[in-house]
């Protein structure tokens, strides 16, 4: 089963056998597999009608028939055309459903997604199924933020480095076409993260000539967002570029209380804070596609991303204890993140063997990143000085991979592969104070390091997959080279860490009888490394009372992941189901402690904690998430997703139980079509209490709501959005150990207004609805 347009294979297309007289009632069925082949049941001569559905295309149906002399039957290539009706000037294109599943992936269409008008890639994700964004954009998947980062594919080193500077901010949302969710993935990704990959695709326009989109989108109390896309097919060479421009301004403000007993003695500490920040983003993309003889193809991309953003504010501290003071202080925390992405893209087809397909890419990133944060004392203090503190990180990171497709038939298939990835990455730390006489600063010595960190990945591949009537089987083995080197210059020594790892995956599915419906079983093993800023120890102060380091003894975690899931089609309704569970060994967690000499030292009668990361214990995560997709009317539109899950951590004091939580997550969106031009979304969405190795997170919850209005004959495009309209969104942590507690709590500006304009250029025009179903199913469980 084929699309006639670009001859590619079509999945999980219904194939129904009816007789071709009589009542024409169903003699047998089947679904085509990833490769649009099928193959239906022995049945008696005679004749029949074999009719095909997917959609987005006009059904086909053809007569079949069968004799003593024939009693089989080749149908050969079956072309489905994509759904084009013409009525009385009209046009009414199929458009892809917004959840698809595969079978070791779930596909989210996000481009007809308006939650998301005038925001970046962070804001796509928090309307992605079995995806949490916090407060601070780290993104998690069932409750683990150790999740991979892929962009069209390819790692993004900025996104999953930990370095100065966040990518997933620097995409715009509407240069993203869709995401894919890979909750349990196979030997064919990388075995890094342990919640699982996350793959964002941008847009790729394939149409001739010129087309593109111009768009300006504002937000309310200064937020700017000017964007331009081009593209431009001629022949066999397709060109592409693009620029958007981010000048936004948000306000939030905070307040934490600690207590602690430090040698006999009770000390509070009770500090507020207001702080403005000022972020300018300029993003762009520029590239082609070249198309060569014998069914080959070539990409070049270049991507460059500057950040610019200032974060200030004041903040108040009350202290108890050996000294009862109120000391009122200023910040300013300034970041200067130059990110530059190459890429190189190669790939060959062969016309007279379906399905045999070999890739090749090549990929390097630049990152440097500038981090400066500042901070004085303006009121109940004898030391008014300002200390500084400084970070630089120069990044170059270079990777390989090829990859090969061989089908063994028509209904089984050999991949395999080969990756390799080099990052090197030197900075500096240096800690400033101003000089009593006048305003330079004077460098300390025993607080500033520099660092030095080097990492280099060989991995390779080998997957088989398997179609057996209703059952389809997936199993491969993946094996993984790690070598990880660094140093501290003044502070901990060198570091070396080397291990070569093997990690097996397997898949099994099964189409049932009767309605449309599937069942699949999955496991994978997975581990989660530490980055350079989990490992180094040099410390990077948030405010002069508490700053973050690393642990060169750190150790990589290992993952052991199972699913189990079930999706049934009704009509158009359709309802997914999934068991997961997951075991995470040497586990990774975050503690916090209080730095007695730093306190005594630098405190001031403050307390001053640190954050690090170790390898604590066992972490277990099982549950259960549903997704339902469910007209219920014409122009109404219901899809409705949740999970429930417990999570159990060892706790970090060694001398109670284990740490456990029910927790989960619901999301619910609503779509209407009150008129044939404009589309209305309402989006709830909620995240439970969470528990961490010491303490425990506080559940969330947001109301989100856009609407969009085709103009000038759909050449142009009105959006509105708000986001958190009941401004409910904050976040809110406790921690405890035996002789510290602490609570913090952070409500940034999240009740935002968007107004948007967008102009298509040439032959792109605005999605034509929304499209929330869940149709078009397969094997895939991701949740």
């Amino acid at each position: 089963m084929l699309d006639s347009a670009t001859g590619q294979p079509l999945s999980f297309a219904s194939i129904v056998l009816l007789k071709a007289q009589g009542d024409s009632s169903f003699v047998a069925g089947a679904q085509t597999a990833e490769n649009g082949a099928f193959e239906l049941p022995k049945v008696g001569a005679g004749q029949y009608v074999l009719r095909a559905t997917v959609l987005g295309y006009k059904p086909l149906r053809q007569l079949v028939t069968l004799t003593a002399a024939a009693p089989s039957a080749r149908l050969g290539a079956l072309k489905l055309q994509p759904t084009a009706t013409q009525l009385a000037g009209v046009t009414v294109q199929g458009e892809r459903a917004a959840v698809q599943e595969s079978l070791d992936k779930k596909v989210i269409n996000v481009e007809k997604d308006l939650s998301s008008v005038g925001g970046t890639a962070v804001n796509v994700l928090q309307n992605v199924p079995s995806v949490t964004v916090a407060a601070d954009g780290t993104v998690s998947m069932r409750g683990s933020s150790n999740i991979t980062i892929l962009i069209d594919g390819k790692p993004s080193n900025a996104a999953n480095s930990g370095a100065g500077g966040n990518r997933l901010e620097q995409i715009p949302a509407s240069s993203i076409e869709r995401v894919e969710v890979v909750t349990n993935p196979s030997a064919r990704y990388d075995a890094a993260g342990a919640g699982g990959v996350l793959n964002i695709i941008l847009k790729k326009q394939k149409k001739d000539g010129w087309n593109g989109q111009a768009a300006l989108t504002l937000g309310t109390r200064e937020k700017y967002n000017p964007s331009l896309s081009l593209n431009r097919r001629i022949g066999k060479l397709n060109m592409f570029g693009s620029v958007d421009i981010r000048n936004d301004q948000y306000r939030s403000s905070s307040w934490s209380d600690q207590y602690t007993l430090l040698e006999g003695e009770s000390l509070r500490t009770y500090q507020v804070g207001n702080n403005a920040r000022h972020s300018k983003n300029y993003s762009g993309r520029l590239g082609f596609d070249y198309t060569l003889p014998a069914n080959q193809s070539l990409t070049v991309t270049f991507e460059p991303n500057f950040n610019r953003s200032a974060n200030s504010g004041t903040q108040l501290a009350t202290l108890t204890g050996a000294t009862d003071a109120r000391i009122g202080s200023l910040f300013r925390v300034t970041e200067n993140v130059d990110n530059l992405e190459g890429s190189v893209d190669y790939r060959r087809t062969w016309d007279q063997h379906k399905g045999r397909e070999l890739t090749a890419s090549t990929n390097y990133t630049y990152l440097d990143a500038d981090v400066q944060i500042g901070q004085r004392n303006t009121e109940g203090s004898a030391d008014l000085l300002e200390w500084r503190q400084g970070l630089l990180v120069d990044l170059h990171a270079v990777s390989g991979q090829v990859d090969y497709v061989h089908p063994l038939g028509e209904k089984a298939r050999f991949e395999t592969g080969l990756k390799g990835q080099w990052q090197t990455n030197g900075g500096t730390d240096d800690f400033l104070r101003q000089q009593a006489d006048g305003p330079g600063f004077e460098r300390q010595p025993d607080r500033s390091f520099a660092y030095d960190f080097k990492e280099y990945l060989q991995a390779g591949y080998a997957t088989y997959q398997q179609e057996i009537g209703k059952w389809r089987m997936q199993g491969g083995l993946r094996a993984e080279y790690t070598n990880t080197s660094g140093e501290v210059e003044g502070g901990s020594g060198p570091f070396k860490l080397e291990y070569l790892n093997l990690f097996p995956s397997a898949t099994v599915a099964r189409t049932l009888p009767g309605a449309d419906q599937r069942v699949q079983a999955s496991y994978s093993r997975r581990l989660n490394r530490p980055n350079f800023m989990q490992l180094l120890a040099f410390p990077l102060y948030q405010d002069q009372r508490s700053y973050r380091i690393g642990n060169p003894t750190l150790r990589p975690e290992y993952i052991n992941a199972f699913e189990l899931g079930h999706q049934v089609t009704l009509g158009q309704a359709s309802l997914t189901s999934t068991l997961f569970y997951r075991q995470t060994n040497n586990a990774i967690q975050r503690l916090i402690q209080v730095d007695t000499t730093a306190t005594r030292l630098y405190g001031a009668g403050a307390v001053v904690t640190g954050q690090y990361s170790a390898n604590f214990g066992q972490a277990t995560s099982y549950g259960a998430e549903v997704s339902l997709n469910q007209p219920l009317a014409k122009w109404w539109r219901l899809t409705a997703s949740g999970s429930l899950f417990q999570n159990t951590v060892t706790a970090a004091t060694g001398n109670e139980a284990n740490r456990r939580v029910v927790s989960g997550t619901a999301r619910v969106m609503n779509s209407f079509t009150p008129t044939p031009k404009l589309d209305l979304q309402l989006t709830g969405n909620y995240r439970a209490a969470a528990v961490t190795a010491q303490g425990r997170i506080a559940p969330v919850g947001s109301v989100d709501v856009a609407l969009r209005q085709r103009l000038f004959n759909d050449r142009a495009a009105l959006t509105l959005r708000v986001s958190d309209i009941f401004n409910t969104q904050r976040n809110r942590t406790e921690s405890a150990t035996e002789n510290f507690s602490a609570t913090y709590y952070n409500k940034w500006e999240s009740r935002v207004g968007y107004l948007g304009f967008s102009w298509y250029l040439g032959s792109n025009k605005p999605p034509k609805k929304i499209e929330n179903q869940q149709q078009g199913g397969g094997g895939g469980f991701g949740g």
